[in-house]
């Protein structure tokens, strides 16, 4: 098989029912491949997301800000991609609940945030009628264990830029071990700690940024130790009625 590598392209969008408020969408395009072998990788729609992010706490603090977040989502398959087929699949064709609690510190252009996440996730059906866990199964149902994840990062942020260190922990609760001789399964028990770096800077071009980030996998159970990096661009569609500034008397300019 060699190396696995994977690609995106990604449809997000953001409305802002308040200062507070934000409604959420994503929708990602995926291709995976590999270095070698006669396995052939899978590209096309994945998940389609929606979420609701609410600012529930904001205060000053020691010269900073503390804020607590709530995130609620859903996320449901878009195209019929086989799930069946890791780690070459797209996806694992789950719909799923996320609940998230965030809290953020910043000071002048230092942060750090903490967020834990839990994922309820529904059953799947795959292609084939009896598959093996830790007993037979004669059905093409398969039950999916729900999961979590803790996330830290701590770094710099400005208007234009943003770098920061990231701890991310993924526990699925439940699940079963990979086989001796088999091959990764959906409702494996994947369990993995990674590192990594994050990098973002917004061009003098409006609208469009730049990213990259690496991370490394430094414990897991039924995962691949692996090393990543990753680049790519963002551009911003504003969809929004453009405020125009209007010069005030004393000099002061006002959104109007």
């Amino acid at each position: 098989m060699g190396r696995v590598s994977t690609s995106n392209v990604m449809l997000m969008g953001n409305y802002g029912i308040s200062t507070k408020l934000n409604v959420l969408f994503g929708l990602p395009y995926i291709k995976t491949k590999t270095s070698t072998g006669n396995m052939a990788g899978q590209k096309g729609l994945q998940d389609l997301s929606l979420f609701v992010k609410w600012e529930a706490y904001q205060k000053h603090i020691a010269h900073g800000d503390l804020k607590a977040i709530m995130i609620g989502g859903y996320s449901t398959p878009v195209s019929n991609y086989t799930a069946d087929f890791l780690p070459l699949s797209i996806g694992l064709h789950s719909r799923n609940v996320n609940m998230r609690l965030m809290a953020d510190y910043q000071h002048d252009h230092w942060f750090a945030t903490a967020s834990y996440t839990y994922i309820a996730r529904s059953n799947v059906t795959i292609d084939r009628n009896t598959y093996y866990t830790t007993e037979m199964h004669y059905t093409n149902e398969v039950k999916m264990p729900d999961a979590s994840q803790l996330n830290f990062r701590a770094g710099y942020r400005s208007e234009t830029l943003i770098a920061e260190a990231v701890f991310n922990k993924w526990t699925t609760l439940g699940g079963f071990d990979i086989p001796r001789n088999g091959m990764p399964f959906v409702s494996n028990k994947m369990n993995a700690s990674s590192v990594g770096l994050n990098v973002k800077y917004e061009t003098p071009v409006d609208g469009l940024s730049v990213v990259a980030n690496g991370s490394t996998t430094v414990a897991g159970r039924n995962v691949g130790q692996s090393t990543g990096f990753n680049a790519g661009v963002f551009y911003i569609f504003d969809l929004g009625k453009k405020k125009k500034k209007e010069k005030k008397a004393d000099g002061k300019t006002e959104n109007k």
